[in-house]
Order: C-alpha cells, then structure tokens, then sequence
C-alpha cells in the first residue's frame, strides 16, 4: 500500500505540470500554498515516521529531500527536451516543488506552519536558499511572480534549459543538485529550531518541578 500510495502521490505531483494546473499554481499565493500543504505534509511525515520507526529526524528529513528530487529530476528531463520554451513553466514547478519540501522539513521538525512567524521563517528560508534574500515582507506574494524572479536573479541555474534536446539530463541533474542544497538548508535551520525548543522544553519542566 505504501509503494501504491507513493506512485499515487507522485502522478498527482506530476498532473500538476498541465498548463491549466501551472497557471493555477502560478496564481496561489505564498501564504495560501502553505497553508494548504500543511495536511498533506502532516500526511507525508507520518507515513515516513510509519516506515522507518528506528529513523532519526534527521534521516526521515533526507528521505523528505530524495522524494522531491525525484520529482525534479523528472521535471528536468521533461523541460529539459524543450529547452528553453518549458523554461517558466520549470521554474514554476520547481519552486512549488521546494515550498512543499520546506513545507515537510519544518513540519518534520514540529514547527507551527499556522502562524504567520512560521511560515515567514520558510519562505525566507526559500528566499536565502535561491540567493534572493528574505522574501516575507518585500518578496512575490504569488507563486508565479516568484518563478519569474528565480528567472531574473539567477537564483537556480539556467545552464541545461538553454540547451535543447541534448540538455534532459543536464537539467534533470541540476535540478536535483538544488533541491538537495535547498533540504540540506532547511535541515540545518530546523535542526536548530528543534533543539532551542528542547532546551525551552528542558527548562520549563525544571521550573515546575523546582528543580
């Protein structure tokens, strides 16, 4: 069932690629989009936490990191074939893809996507990954702005999408270098939200037991 689930989950990333879905995407804003991943992130760690009961966070967390990247390696070698006509519409999915990773690393990590503290944290987080910078208070507030701004900065390389036909496995290999980097930073972000919030946790049962 799990193996079932998973190709499930997969082909309905992957639907997503339509080009009535991408302009859908396109037009969700930030907030929204997380909010709306959060269910389903809660979904996605729990069937992890299932699998591999004797996992550590951090472990389950790079489990989280190769699942996205086999969906950006699949998105690269789809755009990749076209070049750079898929080029916005890559950029749209790959940013999706990297908010719905980040969305599952800090949900991982018990951090409270519901306020609005939180989900500024990720999407700065987002921000930083991608050499943009923080992105709360100043960034895109849709989804397809953002891609257009991941476009102009240069914040994801454009290298394999401006080379046609022989160009699939080199964006399908960037692509996945990137989603790697983007969890490798978010482990480390949450790695120390979690163990401020053990030592608050620590403190706070030594305070009521007057210790």
């Amino acid at each position: 069932m799990a193996f079932y689930d998973g190709v499930t989950e997969r082909l309905g990333f992957m639907k997503k690629l339509t080009p009535a879905e991408l302009k859908k995407l396109g037009a969700l804003r930030l907030s929204d989009l997380i909010q709306g991943e959060i269910g389903r992130a809660r979904v996605r760690v729990a069937a992890l936490e299932k699998r591999y009961p004797s996992a550590t966070t951090k472990e389950l967390a790079q489990r989280l990191v190769d699942e996205k990247k086999s969906l950006a390696s699949m998105v690269g070698g789809v755009s990749g074939v076209f070049g750079l006509i898929s080029l916005p519409a890559d950029l749209t999915f790959m940013a999706y893809l990297q908010i719905v990773l980040l969305t599952d690393v800090a949900t991982l990590y018990k951090a409270n996507l519901k306020t609005d503290r939180a989900r500024g944290e990720l999407l700065d987080l987002f921000g930083y990954a991608n050499g943009l910078g923080p992105l709360h208070r100043s960034g895109p507030k849709v989804l397809g702005k953002l891609a257009a701004l991941l476009l102009t900065k240069g914040g994801m390389s454009t290298l394999g999408r401006a080379m046609p036909l022989v160009a699939a496995p080199i964006t399908a290999y960037l692509n996945n270098q990137h989603i790697q980097m983007v969890g490798e930073q978010a482990v480390r972000f949450y790695e120390g939200f979690d163990k401020a919030h053990a030592k608050a946790r620590t403190a706070k049962r030594k305070a009521a037991s007057g210790e």
